[in-house]
């Protein structure tokens, strides 16, 4: 982890994302005077569950994995973290703690920026606090969707539903397959690691997907989408 300093040649001085457009300049002035740019490194977390949170990270370049922890290293992984992303918005809204762990796919370049002061934005923005609702809608709606892939689908249904999860985010992230263990696919489809590794293969049987070392081809995406809805 690396704080970045004003005088650092990675340093941002605008905030360029769509979120924060809308903003007047007073407005910015709260969001610039209350953020911190830091560099987190590939392996490194960007929060842990159940600590406290002061502040809401805002994902300026680089992919992290979001998941739940639960006992004796079991994990579930709910999404991918993109730029662009904001990461702890919960804690603005309701508890005062993360609810969930991210750690770093590759190098991770943030802005912290004080949960106080998005409070207060949203307060006097209409337009910023409708993009920060909708957010955080977006990401309660991939975990809707995440239990309901535990809750009913199958095997099969479950490892198609990721793949097809993440062959989306391979459009602008061409290495995420890559980025991940076949631990972690099969943390997001909710299996062991072993049974992950066999459905993938009966996939690749079937001329459904190709494996390449790590990276995952698709090939017939329709199939797969059979699958997530019926399998």
């Amino acid at each position: 982890m690396k704080n970045i300093k004003e005088n650092d040649t990675d340093y941002i001085c605008d905030i360029t994302a769509p979120c924060f457009s809308n903003l007047s300049p007073q407005e910015l002035a709260i969001v610039k005077s209350s953020r911190t740019q830091v560099k987190f490194r590939k392996g490194e977390n960007l929060t842990k569950q159940g600590m406290f949170a002061s502040y809401v990270l805002f994902l300026v370049n680089g992919v992290a994995k979001v998941y739940i922890e639960g006992d004796r290293g079991k994990n579930l992984n709910i999404r991918i973290s993109a730029p662009g992303d904001f990461i702890g918005l919960s804690s603005v809204f309701t508890k005062g703690n993360f609810e969930y762990s991210t750690v770093c796919l590759s190098e991770c370049h943030t802005m912290l920026v004080e949960k106080a002061a998005i409070s207060s934005v949203c307060q006097i923005n209409g337009s910023f606090a409708t993009s920060i609702v909708t957010k955080y809608c977006q990401n309660n709606s991939i975990l809707y969707s995440s239990l309901h892939t535990l809750l009913f689908n199958q095997m099969n249904g479950k490892m198609a539903k990721v793949l097809l999860y993440l062959n989306d985010i391979k459009a602008q992230h061409p290495d995420i397959f890559l980025l991940l263990s076949r631990k972690e696919i099969a943390d997001f489809a909710g299996i062991s690691t072993e049974n992950a590794i066999k459905v993938l293969k009966a996939l690749e049987k079937d001329k459904i997907i190709q494996l390449r070392d790590k990276d995952i081809v698709i090939i017939d995406k329709h199939i797969l989408k059979e699958l997530s809805a019926h399998g």
